[in-house]
């Protein structure tokens, strides 16, 4: 099966069992999970001693009542095809995962997001939920969150809209994946347009620096900056019509956590700015108002598009993180948060042009969960 058959599979919501052979604490760190997903982890040496042994069978028994087939993932493809076979010769219907969860980091999907004023896609990285937009107007383009990973992809896409990038966009300093748009701005020989108050967290390389109210034109549309503090201190929104990107200050499941800058010591700071951004800067938008959010928990269903769109009505509705009081809204997102995204002081770095990483660098250094959400489900 190749990633991007299970990518299809897990977004049509079909029942998947995934069987895991890297060991433990590489499956801890990060594994294929979602709503749909059985996911279980037994190391290849459990297979491989059970070849000698006879005794094949008796691990293949508890998959035998699972949705099929099951898919067979490792790092880079290899011990999981061996384990498919031994699956597939015991009785159990199974695939392996061609390239591993290094070929799952690769898959990235993109679709269009409806929207009156210009072309909107979306581009959705399953292995780590992170989301990147483009904005087509006329025969210009602009990307926001570009990812290093796929900096061609975006100077692609665009000409084959008929399109030329004008710019490229970040929201704020990422901390979870190597952002491409210094990739993007010198592939496509455009600006790199990034928050003003990077240049205070000590940003190295030449930008344009965009402050609340600024515009980023593209063809007849413009982009206005919306500058909403709390994940980071830079953090910026932008608003197109009536669709709002808005990095990560808040998801369709939570709102963002606030410690990736300061660290622990000035997340509660952090916290009640945060608050500040969504109930007075997204207090001044209605509820029709869409939210294109920087990322996407493994939990999330898509809506009927297949995007991972919603309007700031259903989030006021379905997260209770909205209607708290200050004080019990910086206790909520202090609280209970996951893990730090993996190696995020290095991708800081990274992002602020003060370290400098070759392309299998950046790709390694990313591979994980995104973990930017104070909270996996924003109840």
């Amino acid at each position: 099966m190749t990633p991007d058959e299970l990518a299809a599979r897990l977004q049509r919501g079909d029942p998947t069992a995934v069987l895991d052979v890297r060991n433990r604490d590489e499956f801890d760190t990060w594994h294929i999970d979602g709503q749909h997903v059985t996911a279980t982890q037994i190391p290849a040496i459990k297979f491989t001693q059970a070849e000698v042994t006879g005794t094949v069978s008796d691990l293949a028994d508890q998959f035998r009542d699972v949705p099929s087939p099951v898919v067979v993932a490792c790092g880079e493809g290899r011990s999981s095809a061996t384990v498919a076979d031994l699956l597939t010769e015991a009785g159990v219907e199974a695939e392996n995962l061609e390239d591993g969860m290094e070929g799952w980091a690769r898959v990235y999907r993109a679709h269009e997001v409806e929207h009156d004023e210009a072309t909107v896609l979306q581009y959705d990285r399953p292995s780590s939920g992170c989301l990147a937009y483009m904005v087509v107007g006329g025969d210009e383009a602009v990307v926001i969150d570009p990812l290093r990973a796929f900096a061609s992809r975006y100077v692609e896409d665009a000409r084959e809209r008929g399109a030329e990038l004008v710019a490229a966009v970040d929201t704020h300093v990422h901390a979870d994946h190597v952002s491409g748009v210094r990739a993007v701005a010198e592939l496509a020989d455009v600006p790199a347009v990034v928050p003003v108050g990077a240049v205070e967290r000590g940003l190295d390389f030449d930008a344009r620096l965009v402050e609340d109210g600024d515009t980023v034109s593209v063809g007849n549309a413009s982009l206005t900056a919306v500058h909403a503090p709390g994940h980071t201190s830079e953090m910026t929104a932008y608003r197109l019509g009536d669709l709002l990107f808005v990095g990560d200050s808040l998801f369709l499941e939570s709102v963002a956590r606030p410690d990736l800058e300061d660290g622990d010591e000035g997340a509660p700071d952090a916290a009640r700015r945060l608050y500040e951004t969504l109930r007075d800067r997204y207090g001044e938008f209605d509820d029709e108002i869409r939210v294109a959010p920087g990322h996407y928990s493994d939990r999330a269903d898509p809506d009927e598009s297949g995007g991972y769109v919603a309007t700031l009505g259903t989030l006021r509705d379905r997260l209770g993180a909205l209607s708290m009081d200050e004080a019990e809204f910086v206790s909520f997102v202090l609280d209970d948060m996951p893990p730090r995204p993996a190696n995020y002081e290095r991708i800081i770095d990274a992002n602020l042009g003060r370290d400098s990483l070759d392309d299998d660098e950046a790709f390694e250094v990313e591979l994980g969960p995104n973990n930017c959400a104070a909270t996996a489900s924003g109840e």
